[in-house]
């Protein structure tokens, strides 16, 4: 039988809401084009794929829950077959990610596989009040779940203090989240967070993926109310840019960047691994960078 598809309204879209009878707060996400685009920048094995599908639905959720006027990552490190996994969330709503992987080794859906040094990580980059470097901050979240949706479980009941809920799901097509969170204080009655837990647990993770916001919202949690917040639509976007490529070059060095125009025979090529864009810059262009870069570190400071 053919299942209801997400509206080209609902989809790519992050709703938040309050179940008002059970004190509890929301978020959903859906992805299906922004997911698309993140997911044809690379051949990534089944498991992999799923993984990042669900990092990048999370690190969505949570740009719903937290205070973020810049961006949220979400970055998985591990000395397994997944060596990296980052997926990036903008407050505008755009999202870019990638997966790392090693050459050998199969990759597993548990965390576990990852090996015993592993670090998974939600940092926000807030712009600082000044403009100049952003404000950065960091949580490191522990491993001893198999699951990302209950390591950022686990992370959210010990830094808030505050019960949590989370379901991610990804496939070839699209990918969802789905968070919810008891309200501080007393709201709801007694027993509001239990009975939304237990309607939370009858939900699969194909009708995450499948269902649109309203009929997930409608069918789980109609009897407590729903009020539905302004949503936020979402979307793949890169944050690179030439500009952002020339710092990088000049960090490298004016040695280490010549010798690659060098070895690159006349013409330097910087690829972005997110998006695929392609930057090139031949010796004139290294030279004309590390010329103003030098002008700049060289030039007095100016009475204000």
């Amino acid at each position: 039988m053919t299942q209801p598809q997400p509206s080209s309204t609902d989809r790519d879209q992050l709703t938040r809401f309050l179940i008002e009878g059970a004190g509890v707060r929301g978020v959903r996400v859906h992805l299906q084009d922004t997911w698309q685009q993140i997911r044809s920048r690379a051949e990534y094995p089944a498991a992999a794929a799923e993984l990042l599908g669900e990092a990048a639905a999370a690190a969505a959720l949570f740009t719903g829950h937290a205070k973020v006027d810049g961006r949220l990552s979400v970055q998985l490190r591990g000395s397994g077959a997944l060596r990296t996994l980052f997926a990036e969330c903008t407050a505008a709503g755009t999202l870019r990610g990638i997966a790392q992987l090693d050459e050998h080794g199969e990759v597993r859906r548990d965390l576990q596989s990852l090996g015993p040094d592993a670090v998974l990580a939600i940092t926000i980059e807030n712009p600082s009040v000044d403009g100049r470097d952003p404000m950065r901050y960091q949580g490191l979240v522990a491993l001893e779940s198999d699951s990302l949706a209950g390591a950022f479980e686990d992370y959210f009941r010990q830094s808030e203090q505050l019960p949590t809920r989370l379901l991610l799901a990804a496939d070839e097509r699209q990918a969802a989240g789905l968070m919810l969170q008891k309200l501080p204080g007393d709201h709801g009655d007694d027993d509001g967070w239990n009975r939304a837990g237990a309607l939370f647990d009858t939900l699969r993770p194909e009708e995450l993926l499948e269902w649109t916001s309203d009929d997930l919202l409608t069918r789980l949690f109609h009897e407590d109310g729903v009020t539905v917040m302004v949503g936020k639509p979402l979307r793949f976007a890169c944050s690179c840019s030439r500009e952002r490529v020339e710092s990088m070059l000049v960090s490298l060095g004016e040695a280490e960047a010549e010798a690659a125009v060098t070895a690159a025979g006349g013409q330097a090529l910087v690829r972005c691994e997110f998006c695929g864009q392609s930057y090139r810059f031949n010796a004139e262009e290294i030279a004309s960078l590390f010329a103003v870069a030098t002008a700049e570190v060289a030039a007095p400071e100016r009475l204000q």
